[in-house]
């Protein structure tokens, strides 16, 4: 089971995620694209980081907006060093 992050560790933390932030028991950040297909090509390339890193975000798509949604569900819906490890990888993939 994975040990959730105390808030303090967290904030911390968020300063080196540009544009993520911590809201609700999650790690959040939206990005754009140009269009459709570009949205959807980033979508693809995160399946595959998550997939490699068995950690599996929420996430929205509408046209070229994806929103992407992070908390570790072993640690009760709790932020845990899983998603900040997915969160950098996801920010090397945009």
């Amino acid at each position: 089971m994975s040990e959730p992050l105390q808030e303090s560790e967290i904030e911390s933390r968020l300063v080196n995620l540009r544009g993520w932030r911590h809201k609700e028991d999650h790690l959040k950040k939206s990005f754009a694209f140009s269009n459709f297909r570009d949205a959807m090509a980033f979508i693809l390339r995160l399946s595959y980081e998550a997939e490699q890193q068995d950690h599996h975000p929420e996430i929205f798509n509408c046209y070229n907006r994806v929103e992407i949604s992070l908390n570790t569900h072993d640690a009760r819906g709790k932020v845990t060093e899983k998603d900040f490890s997915l969160a950098n990888a996801i920010d090397a993939l945009a």
